[in-house]
């Protein structure tokens, strides 16, 4: 099982499967207080943090140190299907309940009978099925797709959402009845960029990972390659750093992580090339502006939207529904 690690001194680190939420400044010990508070208890959390930050990670670590810890753990993103879809996903489906439906499933409700089940980007779902999910959490009660009868589950929900809870709820993406709860207890992870002296830690966590996996020895970064590490932004968050440092350790040789190992180093000057950058005339519309950042984002990294949400702190789905969005439009105007 995954475990609670605090090393010594005034660095605290939350591991999980060389996998870590890392805190190395003392303040974040109001943080790990908070998480041994809310751990125990059956009641429903709220986790918040911009896409990337580990709400997963955390969502684990509250089950393994609350009395489900010998149950399951099934984690569900809610973003990464249709509504149609995500409704057999978490409620199951009888045999002939649709078309394909071949068999009898349960859903991940009924897989996590009395452990934890962690729900992320809850606000990517449709306020008819948040409405199920309320149903669940008041009653405990679910009906499979196409059965005639219902089903009682003992679960622990974790909810989490990488948008201000309260604005979603003023947008209309989350129901105020469900809001209000999940909000029982609340737990908000920084971004990275807010607590760059974690950084060291989690490059340390990550290249043991990672050495394990490829079977590599790197020994660490070096200062350099540390100090880029430090002064970058981390719009994708802890996410990316594990990514860079996964890239880093298959592709450098010798057993340091130097800045031409990085993906971000470079030895021209700064303004010798801007085709990183997206520059917009003044008055560009909002929409406009939004659709050529999205673009270039995607060019950036080869289309791979599940890399541009991380980057632009949003989700897959809802890249996929302004690409879609975006192509009906130019067939409507190429009709026309």
């Amino acid at each position: 099982m995954p475990v609670l690690t605090l090393p010594p001194s005034n660095a605290a680190a939350l591991s999980i499967r060389a996998k870590a939420l890392v805190f190395e400044d003392p303040r974040s010990k109001e943080l790990l207080q908070r998480i041994r508070q809310v751990a125990p208890s059956n009641a429903t959390v709220l986790v918040t943090g911009e896409t990337g930050t580990g709400k997963e990670i955390l969502a684990r670590h509250i089950h393994d140190l609350s009395a489900r810890r010998e149950k399951p753990f099934v984690g569900v993103n809610c973003g990464a299907f249709s509504d149609t879809l995500v409704e057999s996903e978490l409620f199951g489906h009888e045999r002939g309940a649709f078309t394909g439906a071949l068999e009898r499933r349960a859903g991940y409700f009924e897989l996590a009978d009395a452990g934890t089940i962690f729900l992320d980007e809850i606000t990517e779902m449709s306020p008819a099925l948040q409405a199920k999910y309320l149903r669940v959490l008041q009653d405990g009660i679910i009906r499979r797709l196409g059965a005639k009868t219902e089903l009682s589950v003992d679960v622990r929900l974790v909810a989490a959402t990488n948008r201000d809870a309260a604005q979603a709820v003023q947008d209309k993406a989350l129901r105020e009845d469900l809001f209000y709860r999940i909000n029982v207890l609340s737990i908000s992870l920084p971004p990275l960029r807010r607590r760059p002296e974690d950084i060291r830690l989690l490059v340390e966590a990550f290249i043991t990972e990672f050495n394990a996996k490829y079977d590599r020895q790197v020994r660490a970064a070096d200062d350099a390659a540390m100090a880029q590490l430090r002064e970058h932004g981390w719009p994708g968050n802890v996410r990316e750093l594990r990514n860079v440092i996964e890239r880093a350790v298959v592709g450098c040789e010798g057993d340091l992580i130097t800045p031409g190992c990085l993906p971000f180093s470079s030895n021209r000057a700064p303004d010798a090339d801007h085709n990183g950058a997206v520059v917009l005339p003044v008055g560009t519309t909002l929409e406009k502006g939004e659709r050529e950042l999205i673009e270039k984002t995607l060019a950036s990294v080869n289309n791979n939207k599940t890399r541009a949400a991380a980057i632009l702190g949003t989700t897959p789905k809802t890249l996929h529904n302004k690409a879609r969005r975006w192509r009906s439009e130019a067939a409507q105007m190429a009709e026309h």
